[in-house]
């Protein structure tokens, strides 16, 4: 049998953020993030599944043929999906993104969240949402994030069944907007895959570990009531955290960049005036400045005049991954 389908998923951004795994093989993450999906920005993942033995896969990204650890890593995912629902057989994957891949906007999750449901509507296994979600997670940890709608909470669990992610608010429940300035295209040096396994060389690790889950009840209570002064104050400082072990870990991971700094001082600035925007950064250069919707076109305006800087909005929060099943033929 020949199966295929295509799934559509989005990069989401954390508020609290995730770094550092308690266990690397199954990617279970070092304490709980939560995040939210970006709609505008898309990972587009068709598989083909061939249902006879063998496990020849080959990756498209972006239309060229991967080789190397590109396709090294969606093997490897791709034994874990045929291990884990058991089925023989071998993909087809083709996958698009319509934002930079690699730069610090969470292209890893949008895309293993992709290829996990696109994977799964191909072989014909009905999968619950919280399942996909943990399967996700075994590509990418923040894959898990990119399953569920909106506003989304990823459990750190203590095993793999444990460690889901699920929504915790619709798309609608706050008028957020995600206005991202590319300071930089280029694809980084060392990807967040690398770099998690070095957080526990950080001194400054096991404190962030620990009071992560404070955090954690900080940020969900602004959400869920809409107060941004205090979002600002806490995701500000979760991602600092971050990059204070990034940078602090050996080797160091440096992401900012001259312009990432400006940014972030002006967005200071901005917000001491009456603008209601933060900034947080992934595993990047690219600053995301969150704000409310009536702001979005203020603060793009203003970090469009900034040197060298492309001013990107996401549209307001969208929903996360559906499929389309396509045509079913026998051989």
């Amino acid at each position: 049998m020949i199966g295929r389908a295509r799934a559509q998923a989005h990069p989401n951004l954390a508020l609290v953020k995730y770094w550092g795994n308690r266990d690397d093989s199954l990617r279970l993450p070092a304490n709980a993030s939560v995040s939210i999906n970006l709609d505008g920005l898309l990972t587009t993942t068709e598989v083909e599944w061939h249902g006879e033995d063998g496990t020849t896969d080959s990756l498209h990204l972006n239309g060229a043929l991967q080789s190397g650890e590109a396709l090294a890593r969606v093997v490897r995912h791709l034994n874990a999906l045929r291990e884990r629902l058991h089925v023989r057989g071998r993909a087809v994957v083709h996958s698009e993104n319509n934002f930079p891949t690699g730069t610090g906007i969470a292209s890893s999750a949008s895309a293993f969240a992709a290829l996990t449901s696109a994977f799964c509507a191909a072989v014909g296994v009905a999968v619950d949402e919280r399942t996909q979600t943990t399967l996700a997670r075994l590509g990418s940890g923040s894959a898990a994030r990119s399953i569920p709608s909106g506003f989304v909470e990823w459990h750190a669990g203590d095993t793999h069944e444990e460690s889901f992610a699920e929504s915790i608010a619709a798309p609608d429940h706050w008028d957020l907007v995600d206005v991202i300035a590319i300071v930089s295209t280029q694809h980084k040096a060392v990807g967040s895959s690398v770099g998690h396994p070095s957080a526990q060389t950080s001194p400054f690790q096991a404190a962030r570990v620990q009071t992560a889950p404070a955090r954690l009840v900080e940020c969900i209570g602004a959400l869920m009531t809409r107060d941004f002064a205090a979002l600002a104050e806490v995701v500000e400082r979760d991602s600092t955290l971050m990059h204070a072990v990034m940078m602090t870990s050996r080797p160091p991971l440096f992401y900012w960049l001259p312009p990432t700094l400006a940014i972030m001082a002006a967005v200071r600035e901005w917000r001491a005036d009456g603008l209601r925007v933060c900034t947080t950064l992934d595993a990047g250069a690219n600053v995301h400045c969150v704000c409310v919707s009536a702001d979005a076109e203020e603060v793009r305006n203003r970090l469009a005049v900034q040197s060298g800087v492309v001013a990107v909005r996401s549209a307001p929060i969208g929903g996360a991954t559906h499929v389309q099943p396509l045509t079913t033929i026998s051989d």
